[in-house]
């Protein structure tokens, strides 16, 4: 890899774990020049602007989610396999130590969500995206039969999305022990909700 892409790879790196734990808004070409030892003028050449950095350091987000959460789960089994799939790989990711401040989009939705621009038009398609991977994969426990015929997907993705959101809250904001429990309690009374009845006999 050539040397000025590892250098970017490198500030990105740093910009995503500062943007995790102090927002984007602590992101600064000054703050990771000082943090990296590198000059502004050097991190200049490799966003041109904060706007570019915010965006890029975004899309460096992106790039592992779908690495981590989205590849992982899509390959289980269709159904709820591939459902149980994705929340145990977005839980992980939500608890991991490169994310010291946890799931950087929730953190950057908080910031943005009233912010117009470029950054959260990102942050906008980036997580609905996501709600419809998640209605999708759930949209195949119908055709699987496993959940029921009128089971709404996109209903099943608001409320999955919606228990994530306290599971963030609780567990890094009011740091409850009880909020893994509590999440996958949350997750299994949807899984709970969603499957086909059976019958007598069957």
């Amino acid at each position: 890899m050539p040397k000025g892409e590892q250098t970017r790879r490198a500030i990105l790196d740093h910009a995503l774990e500062v943007a995790t734990k102090e927002g984007l808004e602590g992101l600064t070409i000054g703050r990771l020049a000082q943090d990296l030892r590198l000059s502004k003028s050097g991190l200049f050449a490799h966003f041109g602007g904060k706007d570019e950095l915010l965006l890029q350091v975004l899309e460096t987000a992106r790039t592992r989610f779908i690495e981590r959460v989205v590849k992982p789960g899509l390959a289980a089994r269709r159904g709820e396999p591939r459902v149980r799939a994705l929340f145990e790989s977005w839980l992980a990711w939500e608890r991991s130590s490169s994310l010291p401040g946890g799931c950087p989009f929730i953190a950057a939705a908080i910031e943005l969500d009233d912010r117009p621009g470029p950054a959260r038009d990102y942050v906008v398609q980036s997580q609905k995206d996501w709600l419809e991977v998640i209605a999708n994969s759930a949209r195949t426990g119908i055709q699987e039969g496993q959940f029921r015929p009128d089971f709404d997907p996109e209903q099943f993705a608001y409320d999955l999305y919606g228990a994530m959101l306290s599971y963030h809250h609780v567990a890094r904001l009011l740091r409850d022990p009880n909020a893994d429990a509590r999440v996958r309690r949350a997750f299994e009374s949807l899984l709970a909700r969603a499957r086909r009845p059976h019958r007598a006999g069957h």
